[in-house]
């Protein structure tokens, strides 16, 4: 493709560039990885320390349930016209799409994980986030989570209702068939380091 720039987060693409064009572009996976929404190549900010122990802690802390479901950080999801990388998402173990030679296809998902969580970097939208949680529920997850360490809260979206802003000992809602039991403060322990 040509006049790809890349300017204040944004990747500069030719107007005409549809899902399928975008999908082609050589670096949408380098890190930070860039996502397609509302027709813009958008390059997700840099993620620090915060956001990296707490999406590590919650891949395991997921994946150690044995449940039908696994974690994975930053894999790609396109749907609806929109292609984004969320921090982690929750997928059927019977939905993972593979290749030929059963393992993992490399390209990500085209369709909503059954639970998207979102953590917020100092330097992220939360309305861009909020927006992509919204996007993936309309096409059919579950759940989604938005993390903000800054607050110590956490909002919850659910399908047709309101969302919930659950902080301290709130208990936070997983997906059905998941036997896990956390609460907000228990999430924001994991950032305490022990000397």
């Amino acid at each position: 493709m040509k006049n790809i720039e890349l300017t204040q987060g944004k990747i500069k693409v030719p107007e005409s560039t549809t899902l399928e064009d975008f999908l082609k572009l050589p670096y949408i996976e380098e890190s930070p990885a860039c996502e397609y929404i509302n027709g813009e190549a958008i390059q997700k900010p840099m993620a620090g320390g915060k956001h990296s122990l707490l999406q590590k802690r919650l891949v395991a802390v997921i994946d150690a349930l044995g449940s039908n479901y696994e974690a994975f950080p930053e894999l790609r999801c396109t749907c609806g016209n929109r292609s984004v990388v969320p921090d982690v998402v929750v997928i059927s173990n019977n939905q993972l799409p593979v290749d030929e030679n059963g393992e993992i296809i490399s390209s990500g998902i085209d369709f909503a994980p059954a639970w998207i969580i979102e953590i917020l970097s100092p330097a992220q939208s939360q309305t861009k986030v909020t927006g992509n949680i919204l996007h993936c529920l309309r096409n059919g997850s579950q759940l989604g989570w938005l993390i903000d360490p800054s607050d110590r809260c956490i909002l919850v979206y659910q399908p047709n209702r309101l969302p919930d802003l659950l902080a301290g000992q709130d208990i936070l809602p997983v997906l059905e068939e998941m036997n896990l039991t956390l609460s907000v403060d228990e999430i924001f322990a994991w950032l305490q380091r022990k000397n």
